[in-house]
């Protein structure tokens, strides 16, 4: 397809497969928690909940593969460089492997640390210990699978993400049910079943890739280790790691602060973050799009292509936006209910509901300048816009929440990401220039 050639029908042929995929997600953490949960014991759900939390954080330092290796493989892709484009998935494979196994090697003083940071009693640390010893040797696929599916992304092959996102998380469901149900192996069954699905996750991700292993380009080891390639992938992958770090700080700051305002406004909090992570879901989709064509009318040096991805992922982000801002105003108040049967606790989340009704729409521009930014690899700006952002976020935090309370920390977080859109948008200028350099 001609990179050039942005249309209507070209975003949402991105956008909706990873819309599609995203709802999956939600699905396979209900069934670890449910099978686990018919146990008939609590010591099971908590050591699967604190085991799988400690592994993502730990692999999502590695997140910057994912973000690094779309937005540069959509640029050479614009460029015509198809034998870049075989190198970049080369090294982010590599990465991949070799952050697993370093992962590996480390996981003793890894888990010692983590709880020692969030400690548990000693049977629920017990069970996520033997949990972690079992998930920990698909740590290489884990990691490799963000760099296999930025790679996809990139190449707008995203009804191939959906298809890998779909059998990953149904092997893990149907392992989950024949292990702990029918052959009663508990915790250990969980684990067992997300380390299957993980490496033939990556087998079949390989095979949706297995142009890249056609003629030699992916084993020119001379253009793989380029110096002058790799420093800018590894200088891309570092101002998306700052990045990252920082919005993570930024949210379990907003959990830490929410935490000591009460039990009620605590599970109140934690099931208004649902609200954010469905809008997060559904509206990612229209970012990805943004990242794989403007990196590609980047490569392509076609201004007015980068100008038109920009405007059309976001202008259908927006639709998205004003539909989930209207469901959540007409069916809000039953999620909550359906969330929780606490009578407390539903009426302390609702009084905070007007600010989900408002956050798709308030939060959006924050999330498609991300993806604008990242297909066109503006990564350093994106590091300094988020140092700029946390740096009044945490300001608007110490002035708002000792008045406004639990509604001073919602407006705080709203605002974070206000003041992210806008921190960006002040270097859009520049990032559309580029394409005439």
């Amino acid at each position: 397809m001609d990179s050039t050639e942005i249309t209507h029908r070209r975003v949402l042929n991105v956008a909706i497969p990873i819309m599609i995929s995203n709802a999956t997600y939600p699905i396979l953490g209900a069934v670890d928690t449910g099978v686990v949960g018919q146990l008939g014991d609590a010591i099971p759900i908590g050591a699967v909940g604190i085991g799988a939390i400690i592994l993502s954080g730990l692999y999502w330092i590695f997140g910057f593969l994912r973000m690094g290796t779309s937005g540069l493989v959509a640029q050479a892709r614009g460029a015509g460089d198809v034998a870049e484009t075989k190198a970049i998935f080369i090294r982010g494979m590599i990465i991949g492997i070799t952050a697993g196994v370093v992962i590996f090697a480390l996981q003793i003083p890894m888990f010692w640390a983590a709880f020692q940071i969030a400690p548990a009693s000693t049977e629920v640390e017990v069970m996520a210990q033997r949990y972690m010893e079992i998930r920990i040797w698909g740590a290489p696929a884990s990691i490799s699978l963000y760099a296999i599916t930025g790679w996809l992304i990139a190449m707008e092959r995203t009804r191939a993400v959906l298809l890998l996102q779909l059998w990953i998380n149904g092997v893990n469901v149907a392992l989950d049910l024949w292990f702990v149900l029918e052959l009663d192996m508990g915790v250990e069954g969980v684990a067992i079943a997300t380390l299957i699905a993980e490496w033939t996750g990556v087998a079949l991700g390989l095979w949706l890739c297995r142009g890249n292993f056609k003629g030699g380009e992916w084993r020119n080891w001379a253009q793989i280790f380029d110096r002058v390639k790799v420093r800018r992938m590894a200088s891309v992958s570092g101002d998306i790691m700052m990045r990252s770090m920082l919005l993570q700080a930024s949210f379990m700051t907003f959990l830490f602060i929410g935490a000591k305002m009460g039990n009620v406004t605590l599970a109140a909090n934690q099931i208004l973050l649902q609200f954010v992570s469905i809008t997060a879901y559904a509206l990612d989709g229209f970012a990805f799009a943004a990242e794989a064509l403007v990196g590609a009318a980047l490569g392509a040096k076609n201004r007015k292509a980068l100008r038109r991805a920009a405007i059309l992922s976001s202008q259908w982000g927006l639709a998205g936006g004003v539909l989930l801002m209207a469901v959540f105003m007409l069916s809000g108040p039953t999620i909550i209910n359906i969330m929780t049967t606490a009578p407390d606790v539903r009426i302390e989340a609702k009084a905070y509901l007007l600010w989900m009704v408002i956050f798709p729409i308030v939060c959006l521009p924050g999330w498609m300048f991300d993806g604008i930014f990242i297909g066109a690899t503006r990564t350093r700006d994106m590091r300094v816009a988020m140092l700029q952002s946390t740096a009044v976020y945490v300001v608007v935090l110490f002035a708002l929440v000792p008045v406004m309370g639990n509604h001073g920390l919602w407006v705080s977080l709203i605002i974070f990401n206000i003041v992210r859109a806008l921190t960006l948008w002040r270097y859009y200028p520049a990032l559309e220039a580029q394409a005439d350099a």
